[in-house]
């Protein structure tokens, strides 16, 4: 696929650190010059308009996630097991959705926030009056795990150890593809979460592990059983990665983006029923998961150009969430917009499980750090941006609190 004289400079590269810093110039520039691009260096597509993205993803027929969701993994062609239900296609990943979704209903979810809030609470109090905090490495990383680790029945005072340990099978090099599956050859094997199993197969209570060991399902062969431990470690360590991961990421972006915009920050300390609206915002400016990949299943044509069975097509969500074909100014942060679909949390087979208990969390931990810190400034000098190339947020992200 040759570039043309408007294109033949513009170069995305999603393991560029100087590019991940601030992609949207670059997504800007691929949504309106190339809206079919090509990377010859990594060999894989890109689509980046709204629409285009917005029905790809919901395509599993052309675009399968059987292979994965990544780049190199898909790149790296290995077996993925039983029970990554975000690297599977229906039927299996309808069978393994339906089992998953039980534990997320909108009433379990809503029940969770008195804890939510207590979380919180903990996380911010002792920092009151110090004049400084990190919103990520005193809360962003705090308060989800301690509610995922709730939910598994993680005992607290092992939950750091564990986050720690699946947080850093998303970690990269900077600037270097992850390497882990394709050198190993294995997947995330949730043996950290072993003995936490056998544990509560014996002493069973209101989590999600004691649901998961005793539910009863029909499978993809018609077998009526219950899953195996190997299925089980690996539904576990998805739920707890899952969990941390978006959280945390939306927590890091929300210190940082409104900072940046200190009057809509003052009108959510004015008026707090804005917060909803101000984490969906959020959400769509600055998406965790900038882009997701898929395997592309048969040829598909997009502006002329053929997509060859066999590649790998990128969906830049990042740049379709900044797209102002459906949001007028797109690269402009504004909570008073009107409320329009994004796709941070995916679309159709693949939305997120967990989108409502992210929304939450977010809107609770803004509503608790607004109430004690209305002004703060980020301190860029300490700040660390992840260098991981599957999501894009912070490691830390300091904040001065103004006297």
């Amino acid at each position: 696929m040759s570039a043309t004289p408007a294109t033949s400079d513009l170069y995305y590269d999603p393991y560029d650190v100087d590019i991940n810093a601030d992609p949207y110039p670059v997504f800007h520039r691929i949504r309106e010059d190339a809206p079919l691009y090509y990377n010859e260096q990594h060999d894989f597509y890109a689509l980046s308009r709204f629409e285009d993205v917005r029905k790809g993803l919901a395509d599993r027929e052309t675009f399968s996630s059987s292979r994965g969701a990544i780049l190199e993994l898909i790149k790296a062609n290995i077996e993925i097991p039983s029970g990554v239900l975000i690297f599977e296609d229906p039927p299996v990943h309808t069978i393994h959705r339906n089992l998953l979704s039980r534990m997320f209903t909108p009433k379990k979810i809503r029940n969770l926030e008195p804890k939510i809030r207590e979380f919180c609470v903990r996380s911010l109090d002792p920092l009151v009056g110090t004049g400084k905090f990190d919103f990520v490495g005193d809360l962003g990383k705090q308060m989800p795990m301690r509610v995922i680790g709730m939910l598994l029945g993680i005992p607290e005072a092992d939950q750091e150890a564990v986050r720690d340990q699946v947080d850093a099978e998303l970690r990269t090099e900077a600037g270097k593809p992850m390497t882990r599956w394709s050198e190993h050859g294995d997947f995330v094997s949730g043996e950290i979460f072993a003995e936490y199993i056998d544990w509560r197969a014996e002493h069973p209570s209101d989590d999600i592990m004691t649901e998961l060991l005793n539910v009863e399902f029909e499978d993809e062969t018609g077998s009526r059983r219950r899953l195996t431990r190997e299925e089980l470690l690996t539904y576990v360590t998805v739920v707890a990665g899952a969990g941390n991961e978006t959280t945390t990421r939306l927590i890091g972006w929300t210190g940082k983006v409104l900072a940046e915009h200190p009057d809509q920050r003052r009108d959510l300390v004015a008026d707090p029923s804005l917060v909803p609206r101000a984490v969906e915002e959020l959400l769509r400016f600055e998406p965790p998961a900038p882009h997701v990949a898929r395997y592309v299943t048969r040829d598909v044509e997009y502006y002329g150009q053929t997509v060859p069975e066999g590649s790998v097509m990128m969906f830049l969500v990042g740049a379709a969430n900044r797209d102002d074909r459906q949001f007028a100014g797109g690269d402009r942060f504004d909570i008073h917009r009107e409320a329009r679909q994004h796709l941070t949390f995916g679309i159709g087979t693949h939305f997120c499980l967990g989108a409502s208990l992210a929304r939450l969390e977010g809107r609770i931990a803004l509503e608790e750090v607004l109430k004690r810190f209305p002004e703060w400034d980020v301190d860029y000098d300490r700040a660390q941006l992840s260098p991981t190339s599957t999501v894009r947020g912070w490691d830390s992200l300091p904040v001065v609190i103004p006297a």
